[in-house]
């Protein structure tokens, strides 16, 4: 008997990649409530704008190092020492949708090597994006995310438990160092003009690479 093979599916044109969207969920691990967010991004996206994107929606300031791990791979950035992390691809010359599969594809961001903030990002539903709208674009989330630089999940919990005890003997300091932060509380504001921005630039760029027929 002969084997039959799926016919390969057709090559994309630049403007059905360029305005292809996949929906992605960003989950915090060890994060208890959850601390998630949910985001339509353009799948012709770098990893690196995804290195962007995850950092205005979730929170963070984009001051430490950070690096993707896609079925075996890692991509960042090229660094001058290697931190004792694997060797890299390059972020800003690999595409989302280079890595992704046509369903569901898991992958791995770590921002932080110090605090170590793992997070889960899952993408998944990939379709042809609405022209009317700009991508990336904030869906919905829960939960602010925690603050630079308090030593990673359990640091971050450790400090919502001093806060918490008048007892604890760094309650005053803690309370002070968290002034008013609320982990329940989550402003969508910052994050869509953050994504809006993101999208502008993208739009830009779509002028110079879309010419009309």
């Amino acid at each position: 008997m002969t084997a039959r093979h799926a016919p390969k599916a057709a090559p994309k044109t630049a403007i059905s990649s360029f305005t292809e969207i996949a929906t992605l969920r960003i989950g915090l691990k060890d994060s208890d409530p959850p601390i998630w967010r949910l985001v339509e991004v353009p799948t012709s996206i770098t990893l690196k704008v995804l290195h962007d994107i995850v950092q205005v929606t979730m929170g963070w300031l984009d001051y430490h190092l950070w690096e993707f791990r896609i079925n075996g791979t890692t991509y960042g950035l090229p660094m001058d020492e290697d931190w004792g992390t694997a060797p890299r691809k390059s972020a800003d010359r690999t595409r989302l949708h280079d890595v992704i599969g046509p369903a569901t594809t898991t992958i791995d961001y770590i921002y932080d090597f110090g605090d170590n903030w793992e997070h889960q990002l899952t993408v998944s539903d990939v379709r042809a994006g609405d022209p009317a709208i700009g991508y990336p674009r904030f869906v919905d989330g829960e939960r602010d995310c925690p603050p630079e630089d308090c030593g990673g999940i359990p640091g971050f919990y450790e400090m919502l438990d001093a806060r918490a005890n008048p007892a604890h003997p760094d309650h005053d300091e803690i309370s002070e160092w968290l002034d008013d932060y609320d982990p329940e509380a989550l402003d969508t504001f910052p994050i869509e003009v953050a994504l809006a921005r993101i999208a502008a630039r993208r739009n830009a760029a779509a002028k110079r690479i879309i010419k009309p027929a």
